[in-house]
């Protein structure tokens, strides 16, 4: 199968007063189209910036990839210009980031920040435009998305505003979302609710996921493959079944035993809209 995204031997360092932090070093990722990819590892080994740096949205003046490559449908994504990237974000290549709160503006409401993405790539009316985004609303479970397009982010729980960044990151139907603990904040019933969404919508739209937690539990449910990251490295690559069963690296054993035992957050059920 050919691969949509190749990551080789991608080096991303972050210059601080304090001195250079080596936050990703050296890391190798395949993803093939239509395939979730869990990437996991504790708070600070690397997995955010591994996204940051795939998105080129690294922050200026701190960070930068010293070396390595990453290669998007046969193209150098670090060879692009920076108009050629922006064509890229979006509709090929989207990212739901981890605090909905914060990455939607609270002075817009939804339906006008859901809209922006489809301007910024495609030729339409409003009117043509606002269908879209009912459209997607509706497809990631809001009821009464006519009139719920009109709300502003702190009118919506927080199950509701992750919907709304995953509508914002599917609209235009991109090859692959880069979902940066897409379910953190969230109780576990929301959580199992977000996680039943999102592979409903992988299956029906076919897009291919990189899925960055530190819950072992929620990669296990929604995961193929996992690629685990320990200071800035991908010290285990495997599928996920053979990983809870066999796991090879130390770290990864220490991860396996410090879970809790699963309990009934992931079991099918009838849940309500929160």
């Amino acid at each position: 199968m050919t691969e949509l995204l190749i990551v080789r031997d991608l080096a991303t360092h972050l210059f601080t007063p304090q001195g250079i932090i080596r936050a990703v070093d050296g890391v190798d990722i395949t993803v093939h189209p239509g395939e979730v990819i869990g990437v996991v590892g504790e708070s600070g080994c690397g997995k955010t910036i591994l996204a940051l740096s795939i998105m080129r949205l690294l922050p200026q003046g701190i960070g930068k990839i010293v070396r390595g490559d990453i290669v998007f449908e046969g193209r150098s994504l670090l060879n692009l210009s920076d108009d050629e990237i922006r064509q890229i974000r979006g509709s090929k290549i989207s990212m739901v980031f981890q605090e909905p709160m914060t990455a939607l503006n609270p002075v817009f409401r939804i339906g006008d920040q859901i809209m922006e993405a489809i301007f910024a790539h495609q030729d339409v009316d409003r009117r043509e435009a606002r269908e879209m985004a009912v459209e997607m609303l509706s497809r990631v479970g809001f009821p009464n998305p006519h009139k719920r397009i009109y709300d502003y982010p702190h009118q919506l729980s927080g199950g509701m505003r992750q919907r709304v960044m995953i509508a914002m990151a599917l609209i235009l139907k991109p090859c692959l979302m880069l979902a940066d603990e897409p379910t953190t904040a969230l109780d576990v019933t929301i959580q199992a609710q977000i996680l039943d969404l999102m592979k409903d919508l992988q299956s029906n739209l076919g897009t291919a996921i990189v899925f960055i937690t530190h819950d072992l539990g929620v990669v296990r449910v929604i995961a193929k493959h996992v690629a685990v990251m320990y200071a800035g490295e991908v010290v285990e690559l495997a599928p996920v079944e053979d990983l809870f069963s066999q796991p090879y690296h130390p770290y990864t054993v220490g991860l396996i035993e410090s879970t809790p035992p699963a309990e009934g957050a992931f079991l099918k059920e009838k849940r309500l809209n929160t």
